[in-house]
């Protein structure tokens, strides 16, 4: 980890991505479409997502580029500037496919290195 601003965003970000897997962990799509609550509630954590993304330090950001930056940070301008473009289905996709692929590429950043002996 680069910096521990680098790690409390890394930190951030899992934590929200943690929380929308909660959020929508017994729903279908349909009655994701339907809970506004649920909804909202995603797009508040990916708003957390793209702002924490924002934080990381382009040095760690270079150290990880198969990691989605840029798309990170790009959601969450849509679901915070432009919400009326936001397409339910796309960002249920996303949450099924993309958030468990980011948390296993971003939570063993959250581990301590290996002393070496």
């Amino acid at each position: 980890m680069a910096t521990n601003r680098d790690a409390e965003a890394i930190l951030d970000i899992v934590d929200a991505a943690q929380q929308i897997q909660r959020a929508v962990r017994a729903l279908t799509l349909e009655a994701f479409q339907s809970d506004r609550e649920k909804q909202a509630a995603v797009l508040y954590f990916y708003i957390i997502i793209g702002e924490a993304t924002k934080r990381v330090s382009t040095e760690l950001r270079s150290q990880f580029p198969d990691i989605p930056w840029r798309d990170m940070a790009g959601l969450r301008d849509i679901a915070a500037h432009q919400y009326d473009r936001v397409d339910l289905e796309t960002i249920w996709i996303i949450t099924q496919t993309s958030i468990p692929d980011l948390l296993t590429r971003l939570e063993p950043l959250l581990e301590p290195p290996e002393e070496s002996q």
